[in-house]
C-alpha cells in the first residue's frame, strides 16, 4: 500500500456514486421495508409466520435442553424459571404472529 493510498478517504468512491434510482420514501434509500414490526423487509405473510414459528421452535429446543439438565441435578428453583422463560417465548409467538397477521400494506 502507497502513502497516497492511505491518506485516501475509503468513502470518496461512495460518495461520489449517484443513487441506482429515486427514493419510494425520503430518508430511506431504497423505500421503506414492509416488516411486521422490526423493518425487515419481510413481505410475505407466510415469511413472518415461519419466522415465528422458528422463534418458537429454537427458544423450546434450549428450554427442554435446560429443563432436563436442571431435573436431573434437581436445581428445581432453576426449572421453574425455566417455566417463566418459556411462557415468555410463547407470548412473543403470539405476538409476532399477531403482527404477521396485521402487516401494514405496501404504499
Amino acid at each position: 500500500m502507497t502513502a497516497q493510498d492511505q491518506d485516501r478517504d475509503p468513502w470518496d468512491e461512495f460518495d461520489r456514486l449517484k443513487p441506482a434510482a429515486p427514493d419510494r420514501v425520503a430518508g430511506y434509500p431504497g423505500g421503506e421495508p414492509q416488516g411486521f414490526g422490526f423493518r425487515t423487509g419481510v413481505r410475505s405473510a407466510r415469511v413472518a409466520a415461519g419466522f415465528a414459528v422458528y422463534a418458537l421452535v429454537l427458544g423450546t429446543v434450549l428450554v427442554l435442553t435446560g429443563a432436563v439438565v436442571f431435573a436431573a441435578e434437581g436445581q428445581w428453583l432453576m426449572l421453574g424459571f425455566l417455566a417463566v422463560v418459556e411462557s415468555v417465548f410463547i407470548l412473543a409467538f403470539m405476538w409476532l404472529l399477531a403482527q404477521a397477521r396485521n402487516r401494514r400494506t405496501p404504499r
